[in-house]
């Protein structure tokens, strides 16, 4: 210990107690309710661009006309200065999208534990072969869906703005055509 703290000691230990000693009340909360304690990108914002995007997609043709497509989505990449997790946004598009019924998805995120899997099944010895799965079964992707979030943020004085937009786009593989196209654009303002 370095000369003159131990004076100091007493008051860090006190200090560091009566920290301790602040409690605070945790409580579970409705995980849809309107969250609006900053401008930056929230629970809200994630929950109505899917919301948007999901009911846009199911109404498109390129879905109605089909019998159940096959998806794969991409990442949604990050235009902003802000950390989004845009993983969060897609899984909860993949997962609406799912529950609706009217399309599939591959498993791209999870591509190398299915091939390790495969392998596994195939060289290991140690499953029965009459329950092997076989290779060059997967199902091929339709179409890709792609996009990117960017925001625009300004303040002046105490007032803050915070503009985003999420475009997304369906991408026919085969035809390398866009087959759907929307976006959902979100304004905060903090006074």
């Amino acid at each position: 210990m370095r000369p003159g703290t131990k004076r100091f000691l007493p008051i860090l230990i006190v200090l560091a107690l009566s920290l301790g000693a602040c409690g605070t009340k945790v409580q579970y909360g409705d995980p849809t309710a309107v969250e609006t304690l900053t401008v930056d990108f929230g629970s809200t914002d994630l929950q109505m661009i899917a919301e948007k995007m999901v009911q846009s997609l199911l109404s498109a043709p390129v879905i109605q006309e089909q019998d159940r497509p096959v998806l794969q989505v991409a990442t949604v990449k990050n235009k902003t200065s802000e950390h989004i997790d845009t993983k969060s946004i897609t899984d909860k598009i993949r997962t609406t999208l799912l529950n609706s019924n009217k399309v599939q998805f591959t498993a791209a995120e999870l591509r190398q534990e299915v091939l390790d899997e495969l392998e596994y099944q195939r060289q290991s010895g140690y499953v029965d072969p009459a329950t092997r799965k076989p290779v060059g079964k997967q199902v091929g992707t339709d179409y890709l869906l792609a996009g990117e979030i960017a925001a625009i943020k300004k303040s002046r004085g105490g007032t803050k703005d915070a503009y985003y937009k999420i475009t997304l786009n369906l991408v026919d593989l085969e035809t390398g055509l866009i087959a759907w196209a929307d976006e959902k654009e979100i304004r905060k303002r903090e006074d």
